[in-house]
């Protein structure tokens, strides 16, 4: 039943995340939203991570088996892609680096911060 209510919760978010991203007027998908919303209610105390662990731990456990929709679309439209395979091959590996550096580098600056403020206890 626990996993039941996990589960309920993120898809509650997600739903939200849908709605605001049909009433608002601004370019920002739906998963973006969402994961605003996650946070603000993990930052705000509305939701506490014991709400959403077991699930998220699950999905990131899985998370490969949801990249098989994107690869099989590629494979699908190889004939589309052949003409600009190569551009498209550089801007996969270059935005591959940028985002290995961006989450470095979050994840440092969330370390100094954190024990920024374990100095401060």
């Amino acid at each position: 039943m626990k996993l039941l209510l996990q589960i309920a919760v993120v898809f509650g978010v997600c739903l939200v995340g849908e709605v605001l991203e049909m009433l608002v007027p601004l370019p920002i998908p739906a998963s973006v939203w969402s994961m605003v919303l996650l946070f603000l209610c993990l930052l705000c105390g509305a939701l506490r991570e014991e709400h959403i662990r077991e699930k998220a731990d699950f999905l990131l456990k899985n998370m490969a088996f949801f990249f098989i929709p994107a690869g099989v679309s590629i494979i699908e439209h190889y004939g589309v892609l052949k003409s600009v395979i190569v551009p498209f091959l550089i801007i996969c590996f270059v935005t591959t680096i940028i985002t290995f550096a961006a989450t470095a580098g979050t994840v440092i600056l969330v370390t100094r911060l954190m024990d920024r403020g374990k100095e401060h206890e």
